[in-house]
């Protein structure tokens, strides 16, 4: 049975001060959609593309605690039972094993997506070919963990890549073996990439079979598998939430990339051509080519808004720009107008409770700033 996942756990301190603690950015109605009078959520426009795909009743998402009533609350579709909250964040591994832990345990021929809450990707019929894809090279061979690499559009040097390698049978032309995944890189090397063609961002959205992944986990990261197997014994029973809240915040803390995805396709390009290719886990990666916006801070933020004019201001919400260029400009209070004159690469952001001022090249900087606030503004 298909299933999916949705991670929704982060705070999104580089967008601060619309995103915090008690309003994450996948929870605040930020993005503008032709055609729509009201702004979404990004995480509403992730539950958006899983028309279609997968069952309402199947779909599952994996965020933090304090978030659950915010989601059950604001997000059509998701009851109780399907909010999986982690009582303190452990990094993408234990967010995987934790719902694959889950769903086995409930269905043990459970084939799950991954799939994230803060980007925007479009169109959704195209993104449901794709990841329909990723559902049937699994269901074809479990053994198989499938990845998602975004045709890359410029030389970034923000994102990971994944190199492709043999094409796998059956996949519409889109499905390839995995030949490495590589770091952020040089921009040297990223045009380098670009060029060379066979190579993609690394999205970060997985298929895989739950019982595929756990055994992964048994083999390459043992202490998180050992806890997540507590986890899942005391899970809809009366024990599950002492057992969640005692276990949980010791688990490791590393992503799944590192744990799993690099150690099993270095396995995997080991095992060909052996006898041992036929039974190993296989990594392999469904190429998407579409629109794809990592909305992690606020210069990706100003890509979601059209230009006001020739000079490259942005805006949102209740403001007034006058003689400024490549000005980026939100405001969420209604009862408040924002002015700004003869601005150039800034950044403006109002909200009722706080107002943050920098230039565009310190975006990246937020984090240390927000570091600095006290606890009642973060």
């Amino acid at each position: 049975m298909r299933y999916a996942m949705i991670m929704a756990g982060g705070v999104g301190t580089r967008l601060w001060p619309v995103s915090r603690a008690q309003t994450p950015k996948q929870l605040v109605p930020l993005i503008e959609i032709a055609g729509e009078a009201q702004r979404q959520a990004l995480l509403t426009l992730a539950t958006r593309r899983l028309e279609g795909l997968v069952d309402e009743d199947k779909r599952y998402i994996c965020t933090n605690e304090s978030y659950r009533d915010l989601i059950t609350t604001h997000v059509p579709g998701f009851t109780d039972d399907r909010v999986l909250g982690e009582p303190v964040g452990r990094d993408t591994v234990n967010a995987v094993g934790f719902a694959a832990a889950v769903l086995h345990k409930r269905d043990p021929e459970a084939v799950f997506a991954v799939l994230t809450a803060d980007h925007i990707i479009r169109p959704d019929d195209t993104f449901r070919k794709i990841i329909d894809v990723g559902y049937r090279m699994v269901e074809e061979d479990p053994t198989r963990l499938v990845t998602f690499s975004i045709k890359p559009t410029f030389a970034a040097t923000g994102f990971g890549y994944i190199e492709r390698g043999d094409p796998v049978p059956n996949s519409d032309g889109l499905g390839h073996r995995v030949e490495r995944f590589v770091e952020k890189p040089s921009a040297e090397k990223a045009q380098a990439y670009l060029e060379a063609g066979a190579f993609g961002w690394n999205a970060g959205m997985f298929v895989w079979k739950a019982s595929t992944i756990l055994d992964c986990l048994r083999r390459y990261k043992p202490e998180s598998y050992e806890g997540l197997m507590k986890i899942a014994d005391a899970w809809d029973t009366p024990d599950q939430e002492r057992v969640l809240g005692e276990v949980y915040p010791e688990l490791p803390k590393i992503s799944v990339d590192y744990a799993i995805m690099e150690p099993a396709a270095r396995e995997h390009i080991r095992a060909r051509g052996t006898a041992h290719e036929a039974s190993s886990v296989k990594v392999c990666t469904v190429e998407m080519d579409l629109e794809w916006l990592d909305v992690g801070s606020w210069p990706s933020y100003a890509e979601t808004l059209r230009a006001m004019d020739s000079s490259g201001t942005r805006i949102s919400g209740n403001a007034i720009a006058h003689e400024c260029s490549q000005t980026l400009i939100v405001n969420t209070d209604d009862t408040h107008t924002v002015a700004v004159l003869g601005a150039e690469d800034l950044i403006v952001v109002h909200t009722r409770e706080a107002t943050l001022v920098m230039p565009k090249d310190k975006a990246q900087d937020l984090k240390s700033l927000h570091a600095r606030l006290p606890e009642s503004l973060k």
